[in-house]
């Protein structure tokens, strides 16, 4: 049986044969979700782009950034390294965990980034609201 992960995961790379501006959707915590913690898995689903590591250098494909209780850097330059609460998936993954979140609410923000780590243009982000623990 297909759990309900996979199946928006399947839905977004199938809208990538049907055009659209590229979009980067938060699957995993939901919108207002109390998770279990301190770790805290991420899943993305993708549609209408490639997503390929930086090190393939692939024109038009992109990787995704997370920005967890930041806001978001400016959107016509780069997304820095080395930023506290700024998470490059520069290898195309589509999963991530953070393994230390404080109790509390958190915010969530992906955005779809080129080789170059600038933000595509007309992209569709996504952000997220939620919540960590409590935990016994």
């Amino acid at each position: 049986m297909t759990t309900p992960r996979v199946m928006l995961v399947v839905a977004g790379l199938g809208l990538s044969a049907c055009g659209g501006a590229p979009s980067v959707t938060i699957i995993t915590p939901t919108e207002g979700e109390a998770v279990p913690g301190p770790a805290v898995q991420i899943a993305l689903g993708i549609a209408n782009v490639e997503i390929a590591p930086v090190a393939e250098q692939r024109p038009g494909a992109a990787h995704a950034h997370l920005f967890l209780d930041v806001d978001l850097t400016p959107l016509d330059a780069p997304v820095p390294p080395g930023v506290a609460g700024v998470v490059h998936l520069g290898g195309g993954q589509l999963e991530y965990r953070f393994d230390s979140l404080a109790a509390g609410p958190h915010r969530l923000i992906a955005v779809l980034g080129d080789n170059t780590h600038v933000p595509l243009p007309h992209a569709r982000a996504d952000t997220v609201n939620f919540i960590v623990g409590p935990w016994p």
